[in-house]
C-alpha cells in the first residue's frame, strides 16, 4: 500500500458577474502567510491579467490550502 499527499493553494475570487473564480497553484511553499497571499491576490485584480466568462477579477472572496492524503488500497 502506498501513501501519497499533495497541498493545493485555492485562491478564490468574484468576477464582474458575482461568480466565483478558483486559481489552484500546487505544492505552495511551506511557511506561506495569509499576507503574501493576499498580495499576491491583490496584484491578479490590479493587473487585470485573468478574463473569465463573466469577466474580470474584481475581489478576494477566499484563500485555502489543501492537504490531500490518498492511500492506495490495493496493490496488484
Amino acid at each position: 500500500m502506498a501513501s501519497t499527499t499533495k497541498k493545493v493553494l485555492r485562491m478564490t475570487f468574484n468576477n464582474a458577474s458575482g461568480k466565483a473564480v478558483t486559481i489552484s497553484m500546487p505544492q505552495p511553499k511551506e511557511g506561506l502567510t495569509v499576507a503574501e497571499i493576499e498580495t499576491v491576490m491583490d496584484q491578479i485584480i490590479t493587473k487585470n491579467i485573468f478574463l473569465t466568462p463573466g469577466g474580470e477579477l474584481i475581489s478576494k472572496r477566499d484563500v485555502k490550502i489543501v492537504d490531500t492524503t490518498t492511500e492506495d488500497l490495493y496493490d496488484q
